[in-house]
């Protein structure tokens, strides 16, 4: 069995827990820190979650899954996958999860952030490479999250 492969983040925000799970789930918020996309869910376990943009003027699907946990202002776990790259097949073992959990204390939000474990999936290290972006990780967005959040 190899070592897992997840790509771990963590943020402090000073805005409570509320306003950050806005900025996690609402579309217009999405659009701002998602490299133009915005989320299409209801939201709800097993429900499809799609991140779509427009790119060179076409309007696509940039990553989608589904909903696996949802705890509104504490927790989200959903599958990501991105249905461009040619080479993965698209099916459920080429599926990373995606966590975020948020804990509000004192008016502020630690947001964690996890993907992974790219060590399941095809192409898994190459994915966890990309992903991983020579230790940033999800850290350049979570930067992005807290100014939204802070302003």
């Amino acid at each position: 069995m190899s070592k897992p492969l997840i790509v771990s983040n963590t943020i402090e925000i000073d805005a409570p827990a509320s306003k950050v799970w806005d900025i996690l789930t609402q579309p217009e918020q999405t659009k701002k820190y998602m490299f133009g996309c915005e989320t299409v869910s209801d939201w709800k376990v097993g429900s499809e979650l799609l991140w779509r943009g427009t790119f060179d003027g076409v309007e696509l699907v940039a990553v989608k899954g589904h909903i696996k946990e949802i705890q509104p202002g504490k927790l989200l776990i959903y599958t990501t996958f991105d249905p461009n790259n040619p080479a993965l097949k698209d099916v459920p073992e080429n599926y990373l999860d995606v966590t975020y959990k948020l804990t509000e204390q004192n008016g502020k939000t630690t947001l964690d952030v996890s993907q992974g474990d790219f060590s399941t999936v095809e192409e898994g290290e190459r994915r966890y490479t990309e992903t991983y972006n020579n230790g940033d990780g999800w850290n350049p967005v979570l930067v992005h999250i807290k100014a939204i959040a802070e302003e």
